[in-house]
């Protein structure tokens, strides 16, 4: 009975573990290529997702809500690998191809249904060059981080 307990507590610390360092890596590294390649008010365009245009005229606090919103969005990315990963043991398994897999998945979720569904509604059109560009950087800054960070702390 205190072994059970002991190992569910371990369970949890190390679930946390997992989707803390993961998420904080992933939404670090996603951010900073972001705001590489778009440029610094990114987080803007993130609230705007909620907010609709007008935060583009935001201030510092819109600007905080992008990025806490950004935040909110890798973790739980990362809890929805976690997750997965406690019936699909090949994800632990094979941190690499899954964690690459799934990096592109969150691309073509946040393209095709996050983004047309947000306060922006937008839709592309999408030039090839660009889908290419954000499967690839979502697959290695995104998809890496959730696996490799799962498989060390909760698998």
């Amino acid at each position: 009975m205190i072994e059970d307990s002991a190992r569910e507590s371990f369970g949890k610390k190390s679930a946390l573990l997992a989707v803390a360092v993961g998420g904080l890596i992933a939404g670090t590294l996603d951010l900073t290529q972001a705001s590489i390649l778009f440029g610094r008010n990114i987080p803007l365009v993130i609230a705007a997702g909620l907010l609709g245009p007008r935060a583009f005229d935001g201030g510092a606090g819109t600007f905080v809500l992008g990025v806490l919103l950004h935040f909110f969005i890798a973790f739980s990315v990362t809890v929805i690998y976690w997750a997965a990963s406690r019936r699909l043991r090949f994800l632990t398994e094979h941190p690499l191809v899954c964690g690459l897999s799934y990096g592109m998945a969150v691309e073509n979720v946040m393209n095709l249904i996050v983004l047309p569904l947000s306060a922006l509604h937008a839709r592309g059109p999408y030039r090839l060059q660009d889908l290419i560009l954000g499967l690839a950087v979502h697959a290695v800054v995104i998809g890496l981080p959730v696996s490799y960070s799962v498989r060390r702390f909760a698998g």
